[in-house]
């Protein structure tokens, strides 16, 4: 798995992560058993950089207790998403408490109540507790706002929806991304899964072969971390070996731009 540097951000990340929306929002001894069977998988893929958030309903407590004595082998990134500052400040303790009183990148989720809560992410960084601040949006109605944060100076990356139908990102957000030398992770690699109701022929593939393409989640995947302005991308999933196989996309060698039109080709017959 490349690791790469998630911008000003300063953190070492794999190119492929997980995200934990629904996929670990569970309860009952069965489901937790096979979110442990998910991390262990992708703990040994070397897919160690996980991002939950309190809106994730139980995400973060499950994702504590499948780390219970690893917590050092893995990245947190999670998320305060709360409408006053009280809320924020109780949302940033419990999370604390669930991930050994560190956090490696902590967000601001859809930017709510976002300039209280920036001025709470910092002192916490201050105080050693979080090593990198960031912000997060899925919506491109809400861009020019992100915009504005991004441009404060004050954060060190941004999480944003990207994928082969979802492209708002690379009018604006992207360049000025690089511009500034942000980290960005991407949410909504397979677009919340409608890319994978449909995937192509072993024959489509065959083209993406010399560049470890098996699958059309890899191939989606690598579409999108191919574009060096985006540093890690991060599925969801609740199948172990799902994990395993969307880490082989964080390889190199990467696709040139006929791959990825290719890809974008494949992907609108579909459609």
């Amino acid at each position: 798995m490349q690791i790469r540097k998630l911008g000003t951000s300063g953190l070492l990340v794999p190119a492929v992560g997980m995200g934990t929306w629904r996929t670990f929002d569970i309860r009952g001894n069965s489901a937790l058993a096979n979110v442990r069977w998910v991390v262990d998988s992708a703990i040994k893929a070397g897919v160690t950089f996980f991002d939950s958030s309190p809106m994730y309903g139980e995400a973060e407590r499950v994702l504590s207790l499948s780390l219970k004595g690893r917590r050092d082998t893995v990245q947190i990134a999670t998320k305060v998403w709360a409408d006053t500052a009280p809320q924020g400040l109780a949302q940033s303790r419990l999370s604390l408490s669930y991930f050994e009183g560190r956090i490696e990148l902590y967000q601001i989720h859809n930017l709510l109540n976002w300039k209280e809560h920036l001025g709470m992410i910092e002192r916490l960084k201050e105080g050693g507790k979080v090593l990198a601040i960031g912000a997060t949006h899925y919506n491109s109605s809400s861009f020019l706002d992100l915009r504005r944060v991004m441009e404060s100076g004050r954060i060190g990356a941004i999480q944003i929806p990207y994928n082969v139908e979802q492209r708002e990102v690379e009018k604006d957000i992207l360049p000025l991304a690089e511009d500034l030398g942000l980290g960005v992770v991407i949410m909504r690699p397979f677009g919340g899964g409608n890319h994978l109701r449909r995937e192509p022929t072993d024959n489509d593939l065959a083209p993406l072969a010399p560049f470890g393409i098996t699958t059309w989640p890899q191939a989606l995947l690598k579409w999108i971390l191919s574009d060096p302005r985006c540093h890690t991308a991060i599925p969801a999933t609740s199948n172990g070996q799902h994990v395993v196989e969307n880490a082989a996309a964080g390889n190199p060698p990467w696709f040139g731009e006929e791959e990825r039109k290719y890809v974008l080709r494949l992907a609108g017959k579909l459609s």
